[in-house]
């Protein structure tokens, strides 16, 4: 509304469907996180504010940010559980993300996830690969890392008997951006 756009307005600039909108508005389905990240761009969100949990809000970066473990922000998606961290300082540049890879398999297209920006990942425990849409997988066990692309879909798996714990960083403006 603020942006006197209509849903169909809305769809086109974030490439969700007009009836994936309609339902997460009416509380009827739970985004995904590329559709989430997708309106949230469309919308000019800032994305990390919107991570900084109920009742918190963000502040500039005057010092250090702690995020104690496990007190991230969690956002649990099909593949990834996502812990945003350091969410309570507004506008930072970068995006530190803790994630726990639990796909085990690309099942078909919609795996691949691709956004503007650059992307960091850097394995802490178990092992797992990287499939790209051009066909190439990389794989990584602890200590690994990878940097990419990321308009280049992608997909992480984990290959290990654990699930895989990697840390990303993006540029926070890939998010919404």
């Amino acid at each position: 509304k603020r942006l006197g756009w209509t849903l169909t307005d809305l769809a086109e600039r974030s490439g969700v469907s007009i009836t994936t909108i309609s339902r997460a508005e009416r509380g009827q389905l739970a985004l995904g996180y590329e559709s989430f990240t997708a309106l949230g761009r469309a919308l000019e969100m800032d994305m990390n504010a919107m991570f900084a949990g109920p009742g918190v809000k963000p502040t500039q970066l005057d010092g250090p940010v702690v995020t104690r473990a496990s007190q991230g922000m969690v956002y649990r998606g099909l593949s990834v559980d996502y812990e945003f961290l350091g969410t309570t300082a507004a506008g930072k540049r970068m995006s530190p993300i803790v994630g726990t890879v639990h796909a085990r398999r690309i099942d078909g297209p919609e795996d691949y996830v691709a956004h503007r920006g650059e992307e960091f990942a850097y394995v802490l425990s178990g092992e797992i690969e990287v499939h790209f849409r051009n066909g190439d997988v990389v794989r990584l066990a602890r200590g690994d890392s990878i940097y990419f692309d990321s308009r280049l879909g992608h997909a992480y798996i984990s290959v290990s008997r654990q699930l895989a714990r990697i840390e990303r960083v993006q540029p926070a403006r890939s998010l919404c951006a």
